[in-house]
C-alpha cells in the first residue's frame, strides 16, 4: 500500500480484507456445487455454438432448453458428443440444431473422444483470446498509452448499432479513449442473446455478437486515424453475463461492468444466479485481460452519500474479493464509486475528496472508475457545468482510472455531440492545468479530509462485520445494500441454477481454472 495521505491504519485496511474473504466464503463454496443455463450456453458458444432458429431461437438457448434437467451434467458433454456422433463441424452442427436436431438423445460415444475433441476445441476458443489480448497490448504499446491517466469515457446510445458507430467515431476524435455502448432498455432481464446486427433498441442498443464486431471494427478504423487504441465497453451484467462475457473475450472488447451484486440490488435478479454466473464471467474476463468496472456508485442513487459513503468502500471490499476468487488481479478491478453529495453541503467537495483519495489508498493497483454527479443534476447547465468540473478535479488530483465524463445535460437528454465535446474539453482543461497535483499536495493531519476518511473506514469494518455475522445471502435479503431488500430465492432466473452431478463435465471451466492458477 502505498503512503497514506489520509494517515489511515493499514491493520484496519487488512481487516476489512480478512473481513471480504470470511463474507464470500460461504457464497464461493455454493457457487463451486452449481451451475446455470447461462454457464451452459456461454460455454457453448466459447465451443462453437452459435446462430439461431427460423423463430430466432440461439442455438445456445435450443441446445440448454433440450437438455431440460440433464444439465446438470454440462451441456459441452451433448455438444460435443453430436460432433463427434454426426462427424460435423460446429457450424454445420448448429445449423441441424437450428432445424430441430435435439443433441441430448444421441447416444454417448467414447468419453476420451470426447475429451481429445474438447481440448481441440478449447484450445481454438483460447488461441482467439489470446491473440486479442496480444493485439491490445501491441496497440497500446505502439501508441505509448500507457501513462495516460485517468482514461476518458463516453457513452453512445442510439438504439441503432451503424448510429452509434458514427456517434462512437465522432467522441473519438473529440478525445474519447473509450466508448462504451449502452444496453437497450430490459436486456439485462432477457435470458437469451439476441442475434445480429441490430437497429431498433430503447435508450440503448442490444448487445449482441455482431454488434460487438462492428462497434470494434469501427473504433480500430478511429484508432489508427486518431494514433491511440480506442477501448470498447458493453455490459457483462444480468441473466445473460456469462455469455456477454464470453462474447467479449471473443470480439476484443476492453472493459465490461461486470460486478457481482448490481443485478441483484438494481435489477433483482435472483442472488444465487448472480453469484454462480459472475464468477465464470470474471474468469472469462480475467483470461480475456478485460476490465471490470463495478457498480457502487448506483448505491448513491438509493441512499445519501454522506451517510452511507460506508456501504460503498464495503462492496468495493467485497467486489475485490469476489474478483480475486475469480482469478482477476487488481490491475483489472475497475471497482466504482462516484461525485454524489449534495451540493448544498458544507464542505461537501472535501467530503468527496477524502472518499475518492480513500478508495485509490486502499486499492492502490486497480483502475478505480469515477462516477460523474447525476443524482443533483436538475438541468442548470451552467451549474452542472461547474460540478462536472469539480469533479474532474478530483478525479485527476486523487488518481483514478477511468473518467466517465459529466455532461450538462445530464438531467434533460442523451447527450448530444456537442455536450460530449464540452465535456471532454472541460476534462482536458482541468486535467492538463492539475497534471501534478497529487505529487504536490498534502492534506492536514486530522483535518476535515483525514477525520472523515478514518470515520468511514471504521464504518466500514463495523458493517463488514454485520454482513459476516448474517451472511451475505441474508445481509442482502435484511436491506444492508442500497436500503434495497432482495428474498433469496426471489428475483428473476432462479429456475435456471443447477446443482452440479458428480460427473459434471465442462472443459472451458478447468482450461480457466487452471490458467487462472484457481485450481
Amino acid at each position: 500500500m502505498m503512503d497514506s495521505k489520509l494517515n489511515l491504519d493499514k491493520s484496519k485496511i487488512k481487516k476489512a480484507r480478512q473481513l471480504s474473504k470470511e463474507i464470500a466464503g460461504p457464497v464461493n463454496e455454493y457457487i463451486s456445487q452449481h451451475t446455470t443455463v447461462a454457464i451452459e450456453r456461454a460455454t457453448l458458444r466459447l465451443l462453437g455454438a452459435d446462430g439461431v432458429s427460423k423463430d430466432e431461437v440461439p442455438v445456445p438457448n435450443m441446445v440448454i432448453n433440450s437438455l431440460g434437467d440433464k444439465i446438470q451434467y454440462g451441456a459441452a458433454k451433448y455438444y460435443i458428443n453430436a460432433l463427434i456422433r454426426k462427424n460435423v463441424s460446429p457450424q454445420e452442427l448448429n445449423e441441424l440444431i437450428a432445424d430441430g436436431l435435439d443433441i441430448s438423445s444421441i447416444d454417448f460415444t467414447d468419453q476420451k473422444l470426447i475429451d481429445q475433441k474438447a481440448e481441440e476445441l478449447v484450445e481454438g476458443a483460447a488461441k482467439r483470446i489470446k491473440e486479442n489480448v496480444a493485439y491490445r497490448s501491441g496497440k497500446i504499446d505502439q501508441y505509448k498509452e500507457k501513462e495516460n491517466s485517468p482514461l476518458l469515457y463516453l457513452i453512445v446510445a442510439t438504439g441503432n448499432i451503424f448510429e452509434d458507430v458514427k456517434q462512437a467515431q465522432a467522441a473519438a476524435k473529440q478525445g474519447a479513449d473509450i466508448i462504451a455502448v449502452i444496453r437497450t432498455t430490459g436486456q439485462s432481464l432477457l435470458d437469451f442473446v439476441p442475434y445480429g446486427a441490430t437497429t431498433e433498441g430503447f435508450g440503448g442498443t442490444y448487445a449482441t455478437q455482431e454488434n460487438f464486431k462492428i462497434m470494434r471494427k469501427a473504433l480500430d478504423e478511429v484508432g489508427e486515424e486518431t494514433g491511440k487504441y480506442i477501448r470498447l465497453v458493453n455490459y457483462c451484467s444480468g441473466l445473460c453475463m456469462p455469455e456477454i462475457a464470453a462474447m467479449g473475450a471473443l470480439e476484443r472488447l476492453d472493459m465490461m461492468l461486470n460486478d457481482s451484486m448490481y443485478g441483484v440490488l438494481f435489477r433483482d435478479i435472483n442472488m444465487y444466479r448472480t453469484f454462480v454466473d459472475q464468477k465464470f464471467s470474471r474468469m472469462i474476463n480475467a483470461f480475456a485481460d478485460i476490465t471490470i468496472n463495478s457498480g457502487e456508485d448506483n448505491y448513491l442513487t438509493t441512499s445519501d452519500a454522506y451517510e452511507k459513503a460506508y456501504t460503498v468502500t464495503a462492496s468495493q471490499f467485497i467486489n475485490e474479493q469476489f474478483a480475486y476468487d475469480s482469478g482477476l488481479p487488481a490491475k483489472l478491478m475497475g471497482l466504482g464509486h462516484a461525485f454524489e453529495i449534495n451540493p448544498q453541503m458544507e464542505n461537501g467537495f472535501l467530503y468527496e475528496m477524502a472518499q475518492a483519495q480513500m478508495a485509490r489508498e486502499i486499492f492502490p493497483e486497480a483502475p478505480l472508475k469515477y462516477m460523474p454527479p447525476t443524482k443533483y443534476m436538475t438541468g442548470d447547465i451552467f451549474k452542472g457545468f461547474i460540478m462536472n468540473a469539480m469533479f474532474n478535479f478530483i478525479a485527476k488530483s486523487t488518481n483514478q482510472g477511468i473518467l466517465l465524463l459529466g455532461m450538462l445535460t445530464e438531467a434533460i437528454h442523451t447527450p448530444f455531440m456537442q455536450d460530449r465535446f464540452l465535456a471532454v474539453e472541460n476534462a482536458r482543461y482541468i486535467l492538463n492545468s492539475t497534471k501534478d497535483f497529487s505529487n504536490d499536495i498534502e492534506f492536514k493531519k486530522d483535518g476535515i479530509m483525514q477525520t472523515r476518511a478514518q470515520d468511514v473506514l471504521d464504518q466500514t469494518i463495523e458493517f463488514l462485520e454485520n454482513i459476516n455475522q448474517q451472511g451475505l445471502f441474508d445481509s442482502i435479503e435484511n436491506k444492508m445494500f442500497a436500503e434495497v431488500s432482495r428474498p433469496k430465492h426471489g428475483g428473476k432466473g432462479f429456475d435456471g441454477v443447477t446443482e452440479k452431478a458428480k460427473d459434471y463435465f465442462n472443459p472451458v471451466y478447468k482450461y480457466l481454472e487452471n490458467e487462472l492458477g484457481l485450481k
